[in-house]
C-alpha cells in the first residue's frame, strides 16, 4: 500500500501533473517512496524514487513524461526495503506494462519461483513485480482479459491498475480487499485509492467491489466481473469539498482537526437528538424496537483509536442499555475459532472504522456475519467497504480527517456511541430522568470541548519541560481508562517517545517499578466515582519522584503540592467524559511531537489507513 492515482483523458490534458497534485493530496496516508509511468505515443515512460513526491517533481522536472494517459503510487513498504528499485510502478520483461498495486500477494514466493523458472528475471523485492509479469504471460485478446487471467493465480488482496503501451489511453482496475475507485468526469476519468486525490476535478465516484474489474478509456469506462460479465455499478456524489482537505491557515492537519472538534462534535450530533424520551434518532441503523429489545450481547470490533473508543462505547452502552459488551482487537478476532450462538439473531457486532476500509477491521465484520450476527458499521466515510457492506450504520460526518494520528474521529467516535447507548437504551426502558440528563449532556458538549481548548497555552508550558523524555505513563480508571491508551498512543506515534496506557490499580502490579524523577506521569482523573481512588495512586507516584500531571475537572479539590502540573477541564455527565479529558493529551502529544522537529502528519512508518494484514 499506500496511494493509487490514474488518468487518460484522450489528449485534453497532461497526466504528470494531474497526477502529481493527486499523489501529494494523498501524502497524509503515509509512504516512503513515489512514483509514475505516462504513456503516449504507445511508448511507456516510468520514473520513480525513495522519497516525497516534492522529490518525484523535481525529477520529472528534470526528466519530463509527456502523455495523456497515466498511473501514479506512493508506497508505504510491506514486501522490500524502502528505496528506487522497489518504488512503484512495476513493470513487466519487456516494459510494455506498468502495475501499482495496494494490498499484499500471500502467494507471491511461489508464483515468482514459477515465472522465474519459465526464464522471468525480477528488478525487485515485491509482491507487486509479480503481477505485472503474471498479466504478461496471461492469455487474452484484451488486457482486461489478462487482468483476469493473471488474478486467478493470485492468492491475497489487491486495488490496482495497470496501463499498457499496446492499449493507448486505457487503464484496467482491479479490486480485491482493497479500496480502489473510479472517478467521473466530462471525457476524463481517474482511477484513486481515496477520493480526497481527485477532489479538485470531480465529485462523480463510482465504487467498485471486491471481484470487480474496471477498463477507463476517453470515451468512457465499463465495469465487469471475473466472467467479464458487465456490472451496474452507480455514481455516487462526493460530499466533501476542497477546503475541508485544506490546512486552512494551520501549521499542521493534527492542529487543525484537533482545532475543529467542536463542530465535528455538533456535526455528529446534528439532526439526531431528540426531546421526547427516546435520546436519539438513527434511522440508518435499520433495527427495529423489537430486535433492539431482543439483544443479549453486542461485540465491538475494531483498532488501534477506534478500538480505544470501543472501550468507551462499551461502558456507555452496558450502563444505558443493559447489554454485555465486548471489545475485541479486530485483527485477533478474525482468526479466533467464533462458538456459534444459539440465538444468532439476538447478537449485534458494531464495526468502528474511521475510514470504513481497515482490512483487519472488515473482515472482522464480515466473520461475524458468517457467524450469524447483525453488523453495524460506525464509518466516517460515506460509500466505504465497511458502509456498504454493513446491515446498517451511523456516519460521524467530521469531515475529512487528514492527519495519521486520529484526533477528531476518536471524540466523534465515542459521541456517535452516546448516541447509540441512548437510543438503545430508550428502547429497552432506560429512566427518563436518565435520557433528559443524556440528551442535555450531548447538547452542551460542543461548547464544553471548545472551552477545553482554551487550554492550548497551558498545555504548551508542559510541553517545553516534557519534550526531551524518554518514557511517559498514562493512568486513568473507568471510563477514563481508554483516555489514558488513546494518550499515550499519540505520544509514540507522533513524538516516538515510548508511553504506556494502564489503568491507574494495574500500576501496582509492575509499572510502578519504572517510575523514577525521569519519569513523567500523566493522571485522567476527571470528578467521578473513582476520583478519591486515583488520588490515592497519584501519592504512590509522588512517593516514588514521578512528575506528575492531572487532568482533573473544575470543582475538584486543588491538587497543587501534589502534582507538578494540573489542568482543569469543564464538568460533564461521567459518560462523556473521555470527549473532554482526551483533548489535552491530543494537544501535549501535538505540541511535544514539534518540539521534537517530528512529521507531525506524516509520522514513520505509519499509514492513515491499514488496508492490508
Amino acid at each position: 500500500m499506500c496511494g493509487i492515482v490514474g488518468y487518460t483523458g484522450g489528449g485534453r490534458r497532461q497526466a504528470a501533473p494531474i497526477l502529481l497534485q493527486a499523489l501529494a493530496r494523498l501524502e497524509y496516508r503515509g509512504y516512503d517512496s513515489a512514483g509514475i509511468a505516462v504513456e503516449s505515443g504507445g511508448r511507456l515512460t516510468t520514473r520513480k524514487l525513495a522519497g516525497r513526491v516534492t522529490a518525484l517533481s523535481a525529477l520529472l522536472e528534470d526528466a519530463p513524461v509527456p502523455g495523456q494517459t497515466g498511473i501514479a503510487h506512493t508506497r508505504w513498504a510491506t514486501h522490500g526495503v524502502p528505496n528506487m528499485v522497489n518504488a512503484h510502478p512495476h513493470g513487466d520483461c519487456r516494459g510494455d506494462l506498468a502495475v501499482v498495486h495496494n494490498g499484499i500477494i500471500e502467494n507471491a514466493e511461489s508464483l515468482r519461483a514459477a515465472l522465474e523458472r519459465s526464464g522471468h528475471f525480477f528488478n525487485s523485492e515485491t509482491d507487486t513485480e509479480i503481477l505485472a509479469h503474471l498479466i504478461e504471460v496471461s492469455e487474452g485478446a484484451s488486457p482486461e482479459a489478462r487482468v483476469i487471467g493473471a488474478l486467478g493465480h493470485v492468492v491475497g488482496t489487491y486495488g490496482l491498475a495497470v496501463v499498457s503501451s499496446d492499449e493507448p489511453g486505457m487503464i484496467a482496475v482491479a479490486r480485491q480487499g482493497s479500496p480502489v475507485l473510479i472517478c467521473v468526469d466530462d471525457h476524463e476519468y481517474f482511477v484513486a485509492s481515496d477520493a480526497s486525490a481527485i477532489l479538485e476535478h470531480t465529485r462523480s465516484v463510482v465504487y467498485l467491489n471486491d471481484g470487480d474489474i474496471a477498463v477507463l478509456t476517453p470515451e468512457g469506462y465499463r465495469v465487469i466481473d471475473r466472467q467479464s460479465q458487465v456490472q451496474e455499478r452507480t455514481v455516487d456524489a462526493l460530499s466533501w469539498d476542497l477546503e475541508a482537505i485544506g490546512l486552512g491557515g494551520h501549521d499542521h492537519f493534527m492542529q487543525k482537526e484537533i482545532l475543529e472538534q467542536p463542530d465535528t462534535v455538533r456535526s455528529t450530533l446534528r439532526g439526531r437528538l431528540l426531546n421526547d424520551g427516546g435520546v436519539a434518532r438513527l434511522d440508518g441503523l435499520n433495527l427495529s424496537p423489537a430486535e433492539i429489545r431482543d439483544l443479549r450481547r453486542i461485540n465491538i470490533v475494531a483498532c488501534g483509536t477506534s478500538w480505544h473508543a470501543g472501550l468507551v462505547g462499551r461502558q456507555i452502552i452496558e450502563e444505558l442499555a443493559d447489554i454485555p459488551v465486548s471489545v475485541e482487537y479486530a485483527s485477533e478476532y478474525r482468526y479466533r475459532r467464533q462458538p456459534r450462538p444459539s440465538n444468532p439473531g439476538k447478537r449485534l457486532t458494531i464495526a468502528i472504522s474511521q475510514s470504513g476500509e481497515t482490512a483487519d477491521t472488515l473482515e472482522a465484520m464480515r466473520a461475524a456475519r458468517a457467524n450469524g450476527s447483525r453488523v453495524v458499521g460506525l464509518v466516517n466515510v460515506v460509500g466505504s467497504t465497511i458502509a456498504r457492506e454493513a446491515d446498517g450504520g451511523i456516519y460521524l460526518h467530521a469531515g475529512p480527517e487528514i492527519g495519521v494520528a486520529s484526533t477528531k474521529a476518536f471524540t466523534s467516535q465515542i459521541v456517535a456511541l452516546a448516541l447509540l447507548g441512548g437510543y438503545l437504551g430508550s428502547q429497552r426502558g432506560l429512566a427518563p430522568e436518565v435520557a433528559q440528563e443524556l440528551v442535555c449532556s450531548l447538547t452542551r458538549l460542543p461548547d464544553l470541548v471548545a472551552e477545553t481548548l482554551d487550554l492550548e497555552l497551558e498545555v504548551k508550558k508542559i510541553a517545553a519541560q516534557w519534550a526531551d523524555a524518554r518514557h511517559a505513563l498514562y493512568l486513568g480508571r473507568g471510563m477514563n481508562f481508554p483516555v489514558a491508551l488513546e494518550g499515550a498512543l499519540k505520544l509514540k506515534e507522533i513524538s516516538y517517545i515510548h508511553a504506556e496506557g494502564y489503568p491507574a490499580a494495574e500500576m501496582k502490579h509492575g509499572p510502578i517499578a519504572l517510575i523514577d524523577d525521569q519519569m513523567p506521569v500523566v493522571f485522567v482523573a476527571p470528578h467521578d466515582a473513582v476520583y478519591d481512588k486515583v488520588v490515592s495512586n497519584m501519592h504512590e507516584v509522588r512517593a516514588r519522584g514521578g512528575r506528575i500531571l492531572a487532568i482533573t475537572t473544575e470543582g475538584n479539590g486543588d491538587l497543587r503540592g501534589l502534582v507538578d502540573y494540573q489542568l482543569r477541564v469543564p464538568r460533564t455527565m461521567p459518560l462523556l467524559s473521555p470527549v473532554i479529558t482526551v483533548i489535552p493529551l491530543q494537544l501535549l502529544a501535538y505540541h511535544i511531537a514539534v518540539l521534537r522537529g517530528c512529521d507531525v502528519d506524516r509520522p514513520r512508518n505509519l499509514a492513515k489507513s491499514v488496508t492490508v494484514e
